[in-house]
């Protein structure tokens, strides 16, 4: 392996292991956007969001100990939909969103604004105007 290419393979180790912290923290009926996860994870951009989505596709619809008992369902796509439907997951997601108390509207849609959470020790009391 090239020098080059273990350092691109530590990174994205890196970058999981951000991710999965951040998600861990979520707290029930909040939720993260993947490009939230990407920003604060040190790949801000649609290639960190779906680098993000990649490592939360490999948890989607597991339940039991370990990286499995992460709160998966509580990442969402910037429009405040799930999207994990093409995964088969989708319905599952958002029972177990809905059990945390977070509504849906007629086409899918949660209340980012309301529900979109952020790690206080990050200093963001609003989400940074790339995200809007």
């Amino acid at each position: 392996m090239t020098p080059e290419a273990l350092q691109e393979t530590q990174a994205h180790g890196n970058f999981r292991q951000r991710v999965l912290s951040l998600v861990a923290r979520i707290p029930p009926g909040r939720v993260m956007t993947y490009g939230q996860l990407a920003l604060l994870a040190g790949q801000p951009g649609p290639g960190g969001a779906r680098l993000a989505g990649f490592v939360m596709g490999s948890l989607a619809g597991k339940a039991g100990a370990g990286e499995e008992a992460l709160p998966w369902q509580r990442v969402i796509n910037a429009q405040g939909k799930v999207s994990t439907h093409k995964l088969g997951f989708g319905d599952v997601q958002e029972e177990l969103l809905r059990s945390e108390g977070v509504e849906f509207d007629a086409s899918g849609r949660c209340d980012l604004a309301r529900l979109q959470w952020w790690p206080q020790e990050e200093g963001r009391e609003e989400p940074p105007q790339a995200l809007l």
